[in-house]
């Protein structure tokens, strides 16, 4: 069975991730699994650049086939911020992301929202002198900020990002939530091509390096 590795130190998205990669064929695993520990960084100011930095440097330390995501809030009363600096907006010891932009929304009656991920998938390539190359997918979901937060599932953003049936994401069974989620979305989007990368990579040859 070929190795998957998902580019993320968060246990509440690595799980997700886990759901949402349930049907593939491939040992889904994380750095910390493999003893890989970097923290790559992330100043770029798209989700797409940050995504393919991470897929790229962790897919290099791994040598195997490995997926990454940036994903982020956007509000329409912050000028669609803050976006790409959602995964930013608090720091370790103070109030959550969510509460701080729950905050700053108190009175706006403008509430439209989207919850935007971008995947990179990183995979070795031989041709390329070992250089990884990366493929990018999307995956967008309109909403609106709630005006108070619910539920008790998910993580980050989800207690205040209201789905248009007028639940929070955060309220969503597993299942659910990955059906409707921008992260489940740009899954589907990238799910042929893992299908691929990673039958290739099953009828790759064992060397004596590797066995």
């Amino acid at each position: 069975m070929s190795r998957l590795l998902v580019a993320t130190h968060n246990p509440g998205k690595l799980a997700e991730f886990r759901r949402l990669l349930d049907g593939l064929n491939a040992d889904v695993v994380s750095p910390e699994e493999l003893g890989v520990r970097m923290d790559v960084p992330e100043p770029h100011a798209t989700y797409a650049e940050n995504a393919a930095a991470k897929a790229v440097a962790l897919c290099r330390a791994s040598g195997e086939i490995t997926l990454a995501d940036d994903s982020g809030i956007e509000v329409a009363a912050l000028d669609w911020g803050p976006g790409v600096h959602s995964a930013r907006l608090a720091s370790p010891d103070g109030p959550s992301g969510a509460e701080l932009l729950f905050a700053r929304l108190a009175g706006v009656a403008d509430r439209r929202a989207r919850m935007v991920c971008w995947l990179a998938l990183a995979s070795p390539d031989s041709r390329h002198g070992g250089r990884p190359s990366v493929e990018l997918f999307e995956g967008v979901v309109p909403g609106r900020v709630a005006e108070q937060p619910r539920g008790a599932g998910g993580f980050g953003y989800d207690p205040i990002f209201e789905l248009a049936d007028g639940r929070t994401t955060a309220e969503l069974p597993d299942a659910a939530k990955d059906a409707h989620s921008h992260r489940g979305r740009a899954i589907v989007a990238a799910m042929p091509r893992l299908r691929e990368l990673l039958s290739a990579r099953a009828r790759m040859p064992i060397t004596a390096e590797d066995a």
